[in-house]
């Protein structure tokens, strides 16, 4: 989707479809829709108080203008109260305006800057945002493609002083949203493509165009290196594993180095410890963690953050055979922690161990991020549309939910229970990789402290977020590419 900067009045705007927003508690029109309706000869006016419009949230109307102004149909779209309104509000407004263009066959869309109690960049990046994401579709293997597409969509502004603002405003929204649909993609493309291998090409293709730096490392390597948690997890596949490190330097001086770490499972059949057959279904998305990383690398060298960062993947299948890892078994992490294997269905934790530590020692980061489909617990406990944090340093857990908040990701902190770790204790090993029923995604975050040593850490658990099985405001049932903007907005310090 091309987007631009139209710099004139709404009544002036042309397009397919020009897109404008109305508050609930609004008895008259204000202005510029006043203007917008004087000029349409009373015709808005006349058809929201027909269609009883109350501008409730998502509430949509249209109407064809007959050529009294340059767009061929207006779209009013509720935005709630105005002294309610968010971001996220402006988002799904944009997003749900956007799809109904679409679907009316528009290809050229204008739409005013929703949102006006709130600072002008944010509305402006949530209204392209919003477009974006909600416009997403994935039909890479489907043989009849829709022939519906939104190819440009302008937000109009008609003072041309604050076009440098809103130029950079769309930029970003721009980036951010594009990112989201890279992850998307790789989340929906099944696991007989997007192995360990795809994702390491896929890793290449990113730093040869951001000349980015590389390094992926081989079974053997990783073997010198004393990667047994995440080699463990490898045993059973006939994909060979892909342990992935991209670098990315700014432009200037580093303000600080940041590790960002994404679960990298291309597919999850739960190994020895196997998946029924409903919950082995999706498990193509639990690489969903390392999509998010991927696509911020792939950003990163067009937003030029002051930050050098390191994006580490331990890629790798979690499968059955007569080589895969077994209940009962005892590996040995890069740190030299031993692990007793309670469970081969908890393999991600054992992947993120071996990446922390290759972290905390090759890289050195001051703070470290990881991103991780990891529990059925974190769903059960936040459900489908929550990530939980979990952390050993609270202003950067603060730092990383303030970004969350900023994006309109919802992510809740759960606690780090030091006493649970008793639940860990194994009877011939240094630690288990699982631990009670109850309490477990805390148990997988407690594990997981483990192999950070004093480095700032946040956790992300994306278990539900992930993937949706409905569709959402924003996202069609599929891979959501939860995280992405997140990191985004916490890497580039977004206000």
């Amino acid at each position: 989707m091309k987007v631009s900067l139209l710099t004139k009045p709404l009544h002036a705007a042309d397009g397919d479809v020009l897109i404008v927003g109305a508050y609930a508690e609004d008895k008259r029109l204000p202005e510029p829709l006043a203007h917008l309706d004087r000029t349409l000869g009373g015709q808005m006016a006349e058809v929201l108080k027909e269609e009883q419009f109350q501008g409730k949230t998502g509430q949509l109307s249209h109407f064809y203008t007959a050529g009294r102004v340059p767009a061929k149909r207006v779209m009013v779209v509720g935005l709630g109260a105005r002294g309610q309104v968010t971001a996220e509000t402006v988002r799904r407004a944009a997003a749900a305006g956007v799809r109904r263009a679409r679907d009316l066959g528009a290809r050229v869309v204008s739409i005013d800057v929703l949102g006006d109690p709130l600072p002008l960049g944010q509305r402006a990046r949530a209204v392209v945002g919003g477009a974006i994401l909600g416009t997403y579709t994935f039909e890479r293997y489907r043989k009849e493609k829709t022939d519906k597409v939104v190819e440009e969509l302008r937000l109009v502004d008609p003072d041309a002083r604050r076009a440098e603002a809103l130029n950079e405003a769309i930029r970003i929204g721009q980036r951010f949203a594009e990112a989201t649909s890279f992850a998307r993609d790789l989340i929906n493309a099944p696991a007989n493509e997007v192995n360990p291998t795809y994702l390491a090409k896929t890793a290449a293709e990113i730093a040869r165009e951001g000349k980015l730096k590389l390094r992926v490392y081989e079974r053997a390597e990783c073997e010198k290196m004393g990667m047994g948690a995440y080699l463990g997890v490898a045993l059973g596949s006939d994909s060979p594993p892909k342990f992935i490190h991209l670098t990315y330097h700014p432009p200037g001086r580093a303000r600080r180095r940041v590790a960002i770490i994404g679960k990298g499972i291309t597919f999850d059949s739960g190994g020895l410890d196997l998946k029924p057959a409903d919950g082995m279904l999706r498990m193509k998305n639990d690489m969903s963690g390392a999509a998010a990383v991927l696509a911020v690398m792939r950003t990163l060298p067009a937003l030029k953050p002051p930050l050098e960062v390191h994006a580490i993947i331990a890629a790798t299948e979690n499968m059955v055979s007569g080589k895969a890892q077994r209940p009962g078994d005892i590996v040995r992490a890069m740190n030299g922690v031993t692990i007793e294997i309670g469970n081969t269905d908890a393999e991600g934790r054992l992947t993120l161990a071996d990446a922390l530590c290759y972290a905390v020692t090759r890289v050195k980061p001051d703070e470290m991020i990881d991103v991780a489909t990891l529990t059925g617990a974190c769903v059960v406990a936040l459900g489908s549309l929550c990530a939980g944090l979990l952390t050993n340093d609270q202003p950067l857990a603060d730092r990383v939910k303030a970004a969350a908040d900023l994006v309109g990701e919802r992510v809740w902190q759960l606690p780090m229970i030091d006493e649970y770790k008793e639940g860990l204790k194994s009877d011939v090993a240094d630690i288990n990789n699982v631990g009670p029923r109850g309490g477990g995604a805390i148990n997988a975050g407690i594990f997981m402290k483990e192999f950070v040593g004093d480095i700032p850490w946040v956790h992300l658990d994306i278990a539900g977020p992930a993937f949706s099985d409905k569709d959402l405001p924003l996202c069609p049932k599929g891979g959501t590419g939860f995280g992405v903007r997140t990191l985004l907005a916490y890497l580039t310090d977004l206000k």
